[in-house]
């Protein structure tokens, strides 16, 4: 053998060992990359519910009455019944329990449609003339038996034009007076019906806010 050979051998036999150690090395571990979390999904923030304040007045001691609960029901809570209650009567009968209520007819209303019913009251005509015809007949018959007829016609027209103004002036008072008077009681009237038909509605308005309450748990006065 020789020497290039023998070189060339010993040159492999070192290769060898070396090349294979370096094929089945699997070399350093790469760690394995850590996985990301998901984010969390994002949740929007519910609101608080805003508590609606509780009305101003009670609607129960507005229409001069008295609720108790039943149920141990809060003052807030009773007048908010009492609120829903008032509008609900309110919508169903059409009656408005704020109207103020009429007022009584005054003294001088009565007496201005007094007044004004004299003043177009009828009126008797022609009475003057009326009783001045009949006293003239009556003056003359008298006059005819002391022998002047026309004497006493003179006298009994004159006596009876008096009577006959006498009479048609007490005929034309009476007429003013009784007109007046039916003119003042019916205004009167009218005032009481008005005032009737309104105390007629709040009772029906009440009866309605005491069946809503009562519904609700209270006991209404």
């Amino acid at each position: 053998m020789t020497h290039t050979k023998v070189r060339a051998l010993c040159l492999l036999s070192l290769l060898l060992p070396a090349s294979a150690c370096k094929k089945s090395d699997p070399g350093p571990a790469v760690p394995a990359a850590t996985p990301v979390p998901a984010a969390a999904p994002v949740v929007p923030a519910v609101p608080a519910a805003a508590t609606t304040p509780p009305p101003p007045f009670s609607a129960a001691q507005k229409l001069g009455m008295f609720a108790y609960g039943k149920n141990n029901q809060s003052s807030d809570q009773q007048v908010r019944d009492e609120y829903d209650c008032y509008g609900q009567v309110q919508q169903q009968t059409g009656i408005n329990p704020d109207a103020a209520a009429p007022r009584g007819a005054s003294a001088a209303q009565v007496q201005a449609a007094e007044q004004q019913a004299a003043a177009n009251a009828p009126q008797a005509q022609g009475g003057r003339l009326r009783g001045a015809a009949r006293g003239a007949a009556g003056g003359a018959a008298i006059g005819a038996i002391s022998g002047n007829a026309g004497r006493g016609a003179a006298i009994g027209s004159v006596a009876g034009t008096v009577r006959g103004g006498r009479r048609q002036r007490a005929a034309n008072e009476q007429s003013q007076e009784q007109a007046a008077q039916s003119a003042g009681a019916q205004v009167q009237q009218q005032s009481n019906q008005a005032k009737a038909a309104y105390n007629q509605q709040m009772n029906t308005f009440k009866r309605g806010f005491s069946a809503c309450m009562d519904a609700r748990g209270y006991s209404v006065k």
